[in-house]
């Protein structure tokens, strides 16, 4: 399993609307409700809350849709 991510980390991640930077504002490792979804998540396969650095908007994603910026 890869190292995970933590609070503060610097990310980088494709999105719909391109490449995006930012900061990971928190981390689930239960099932929790993210703008009306529910996303499922676990000590083993957490999701991130991520902050864009760009547009300052918040999103969610699994472990593999983001890359640990050194």
């Amino acid at each position: 399993m890869e190292k995970q991510l933590k609070k503060g980390d610097h990310v980088h991640w494709n999105s719909s609307g391109g490449a995006s930077d930012g900061v990971v504002i928190r981390v689930h490792t239960k099932d929790f409700e993210f703008k009306g979804v529910t996303h499922r998540a676990s000590k083993e396969e957490p999701q991130y809350e991520v902050k864009s650095d760009k547009s300052g908007e918040t999103a969610a994603h699994k472990a593999g849709a983001l890359q640990k910026k050194h």
